[in-house]
């Protein structure tokens, strides 16, 4: 069943057009992703779709009663609430639920009244149902569930919302769009701040996800593990795939190809036919020009084919140091740093040869980036020590592109530091970054993010450096500047040490994973795929680990269990065969009382039985005082 669709919808920006007749639909329970480069309209279209922006023309249609949930790009929860006060607001309806029934069962307790007793009880019966049935008794489950997976610690769930940062706040907010669980989810950029763990969380959530999704991002893991279907914007027009990422991807490029080949292959055909026509004309006899006009309506007739359409501008990027260094390019020792409350690592020690391409991951606030601060001299450490080898010169791309002077303009950012290059090469190197005409002029404070990602590689490019620090170089970059940096650096001839969430990226490029956790590092001399298996196998082995400790616990305890049971039952024994001591003691002292009186004397009969039972309990009695000495010394054994 189509759920929400969009049927020509156009919009632009002033003279821009923006979206041009974009039409696609989207079926019940469907997960597709929209994709494009930065400024292909597709956070717009998100808004058109929301009601935030009105289209120009076109018309968007959502079925009757279902809910959207819109998580935008950059925007984070404002609340004054605490953390776990906010996340329990999709659940108000549970907590009233529970409120009442809890005064229904006090008010029950009390009640004298049979027939208000027994509407109260209905009324109980009717909600009890209703709150199991809707999973009242699971929400607080689900809250922990989506803030640990999210990364947010319990020790963390009574802060004050105002009190996180940014990138707290966006996780925050999606978490609570998660607990919500609209019909259809728009999720922009979610990944955006989140780390490996965080994500893959994410990815196992939406693909178990029962209602729909629409997510923008330039993560083509996430894209792939999450999404069957991917919705294109490109030069203002949509097309639709049934396919991931990957999948889109390959068809997208045959089916370039073969329009190409089928363009090329017409164009020889209609030159063909026009030599044809033009010889026919300058022969120009009475059949030379039937011939001419009959080949003319064929080629009238002819249904063109277009080349096809150009590919969005893209970055070109050559990264080439200008020195080679020696081979022992870095040695890092007993490295340590610490804020106030905050011990991020201790004791770490690596070391990196040339044309390594190293990779630092780990969750978030672990001190990737504080490492890489450290290395390229922007951040002292605490303790330890680090020694770059012979000829090695530096390039860093800082993570908040902090590096960037806001002041500058494009061009005096870019041409900074080095008076040894001509405006000329200047301006070349920056039109390869997208920056032409007027656009060098602009003041890096009015860039986008992906924009000011681009000078900083530009620079970067500029700067022949023969080792590269990177801190999250994909963050704000679209896919197609994602690939372009992935090619340059695969051909780059130095050193790279890259800290990096984006897995499509680092499987791609790492030679060798350092994964930081707990303060201290473990280092994987293999690329992604490698440090994958390797974490499989290991997780594989901790959950055997945990599964013989269980079964031994279980043994354990059921062996506890019976012991425990075997003692109930002997102590038991005991109690009862001290009772029947006590009743046989109790009974002889009785017969020895009626044998003495006169009447019994005199009575041979009665003394005779009196005399029997007697011999029989003392019998008994003798039995009975071994059985209690053999259970009261296994009972005083196990005591």
């Amino acid at each position: 069943m189509i759920i929400l669709s969009c049927n020509n919808i156009c919009f632009s920006y002033g003279t821009d057009i923006i979206l041009d007749n974009v039409s696609f639909r989207l079926q019940q329970g469907e997960k597709a992703g929209l994709v494009g480069v930065n400024g292909a309209g597709k956070s717009t279209l998100f808004k058109i779709i929301t009601g935030r922006l009105k289209q120009d023309s076109g018309e968007v249609f959502i079925s009757r009663d279902l809910r959207i949930g819109y998580l935008e790009q950059g925007t984070g929860l404002e609340s004054d609430n605490t953390i776990w006060d906010e996340m329990l607001i999709p659940f108000l309806s549970f907590i009233s639920t529970e409120k009442r029934l809890k005064q229904l069962e006090a008010e029950m307790a009390g009640e004298k009244d049979e027939t208000r007793l027994d509407s109260m009880m209905r009324e109980y019966d009717r909600l009890l149902e209703r709150f199991s049935r809707d999973g009242g008794y699971e929400y607080n489950s689900r809250i922990r569930g989506v803030l640990k997976g999210l990364g947010f610690d319990e020790s963390q769930f009574a802060l004050p919302i105002r009190a996180l940062s940014g990138g707290q706040k966006t996780r925050l907010a999606l978490a609570r769009l998660l607990l919500e669980e609209p019909d259809i989810l728009l999720l922009d950029e979610p990944t955006n701040h989140l780390d490996i763990a965080a994500t893959e969380w994410l990815e196992d959530f939406l693909k178990s996800y029962r209602k729909s999704l629409i997510v923008i991002s330039h993560d083509r893991y996430f894209l792939d593990t999450v999404t069957t279907k991917t919705i294109e914007l490109e030069n203002s027009r949509c097309t639709t795939y049934e396919k991931s990422y990957s999948g889109y991807a390959e068809q997208k490029a045959r089916d370039r190809e073969i329009q190409q080949k089928h363009y090329e292959q017409q164009q020889k055909e209609i030159a063909r036919i026009e030599a044809f026509i033009e010889k026919q004309r300058q022969w120009n006899r009475q059949r030379n020009i039937i011939a001419a006009e009959s080949r003319m309506k064929a080629l009238d007739r002819m249904e063109k084919i277009d080349a096809p359409d150009r590919l969005p501008d893209s970055i070109n990027i050559r990264l080439q140091s200008s020195r080679s260094s020696g081979n022992d390019v870095l040695s890092v020792s007993s490295l340590s740093k610490s804020y106030p409350g905050k011990e991020l690592f201790r004791g770490i020690s690596f070391e990196v040869k040339k044309s390594e391409r190293v990779f630092i991951i780990g969750p978030n606030g672990c001190g990737k980036s504080t490492l890489l601060k450290i290395l390229a001299g922007r951040l002292r450490q605490d303790g330890g020590s680090f020694r770059y080898g012979h000829n090695v010169i530096i390039g860093y791309y800082a993570q908040e592109l902090e590096e960037l002077d806001e002041r500058s303009t494009v061009l005096e950012e870019a041409w900074d530091g080095d008076d040894r290059l001509t405006l000329t090469q200047i301006r070349n190197v920056l039109a390869r970054f997208l920056f032409t005409g007027d656009d060098v002029y602009k003041n890096i404070a009015v860039l986008s993010g992906g924009e000011k990602s681009r000078v900083a590689l530009a620079k970067l490019m500029l700067s022949g450096a023969n080792l590269l620090l990177l801190d999250e170089p994909t963050n704000h970059l679209d896919i197609n500047s994602r690939e372009a940096l992935e090619e340059a650096l695969l051909s780059y001839d130095g050193t790279i040490i890259a800290v990096s969430h984006d897995r499509y990226f680092m499987r791609k490029l790492a030679t060798r994973i350092v994964e930081m956790t707990n303060g201290s590092i473990a280092d994987y001399n293999g690329g992604y795929g490698f440090y994958l298996e390797h974490r499989k196998t290991m997780e594989a082995n901790q959950a055997e680990a945990r599964e013989r400790t269980a079964t031994a616990s279980k043994l354990e305890h059921l062996e506890s269990k019976e012991e425990r049971a075997r003692k109930r039952k002997l102590r038991k024994m005991l109690a009862e065969c001290e009772n029947e001591i006590n009743r046989a003691e109790a009974r002889l002292a009785e017969i020895s009382e009626e044998m003495s009186r006169e009447d019994a004397l005199s009575d041979h009969v009665l003394l005779a039985a009196l005399h029997g039972e007697q011999t029989e309990l003392e019998n008994r009695l003798e039995e009975l005082y071994r059985q209690w000495a053999d259970l009261a010394e296994q009972c005083g054994e196990e005591s």
